[in-house]
């Protein structure tokens, strides 16, 4: 990817997450960028091309992100390495989730394909834990780490450490 594409898709991601993608022309996004419009149309085709592009990369942060935890053999630490996601967040990423968290409520286009990886783990997990309905604990799980992010994105919790501490203990992890 060239440098003008990639401040393309940074400054997209920032207007996106900022001021909504309904409200962010592509003209918005050029001046952004300093380029111009033609160049984001022969790039990425439109703004529905803009936003797969941020999504692409995004599933691959997330994905690499999700690594490390869906790796682990022992179930109690792929529930603890799942329930700890949120409070990883990096600020480096801030804009992405906004951005997933926005979309969830300002298009159709939300893909729910991105927690797919981390309810598998986690119905597997909680199947070897002998949890009566691994299935439902899992939704459960993914709904909790939903909204911690949502709450560590709008505001910290005063304390995050005790919030965390809080959760893990619920699930007998620490």
């Amino acid at each position: 990817m060239t440098d003008k594409q990639e401040k393309i898709l940074q400054s997209a991601l920032t207007l996106f997450a900022e001021y909504g993608y309904a409200a962010t022309s592509t003209s918005k996004v050029a001046k952004a960028a300093g380029v111009s419009e033609g160049l984001i149309f022969r790039h990425f085709e439109n703004k529905e091309g803009l936003l797969k592009a941020i999504m692409e990369h995004g599933r691959e942060v997330a994905y690499r992100e999700y690594a490390s935890v869906l790796a682990k053999s022992d179930p109690r630490a792929v529930v603890q390495g799942i329930l700890e996601l949120p409070f990883r967040m990096s600020a480096e990423h801030y804009h992405f989730w906004k951005l997933i968290y926005a979309l969830k409520w300002q298009t159709e286009t939300y893909d729910h394909s991105f927690a797919a990886p981390l309810r598998h783990a986690l119905t597997d997990a909680f199947t070897k834990l002998d949890y009566a309905n691994p299935a439902a604990e899992a939704e459960v799980v993914i709904t909790l780490i939903d909204g911690l992010a949502v709450s560590v994105l709008l505001r910290r919790p005063d304390d995050l450490d005790a919030v965390r501490q809080s959760i893990l203990t619920k699930y007998e992890i620490s």
